[in-house]
């Protein structure tokens, strides 16, 4: 993969404030900055992807809804007669 030069003004106190956090992390304030716009990147990318898989497959429970059911998202309701693969304690038993 190639690279190319991007140039760009900045106002002082946040060039000041990428330097900080640039040396907290014992980088260079063009890597720090490379890897917080590819990071972005990749979050957006991967909302995307979690948009179009919603759209496909419909919408999966919150997080509140999986933390109130305690299921991880499943309810603890019995399935209707014939839905999902229940097993009753009794079969397979004579």
């Amino acid at each position: 993969m190639g690279s190319t030069v991007l140039s760009l003004r900045i106002d002082s106190e946040l060039l000041d404030r990428l330097k900080l956090h640039a040396a907290r992390r014992q980088m260079s304030v063009q890597d720090y900055v490379v890897r917080t716009l590819v990071r972005d990147d990749f979050d957006e990318r991967f909302k995307a992807a979690v948009d179009e898989t919603e759209k496909f497959y419909g919408r999966t429970p919150t997080a509140p809804d999986r933390e109130r059911t305690g299921t991880g998202g499943r309810t603890t309701e019995p399935a209707a007669a014939g839905e999902g693969d229940q097993v009753r304690p009794s079969a397979g038993i004579a």
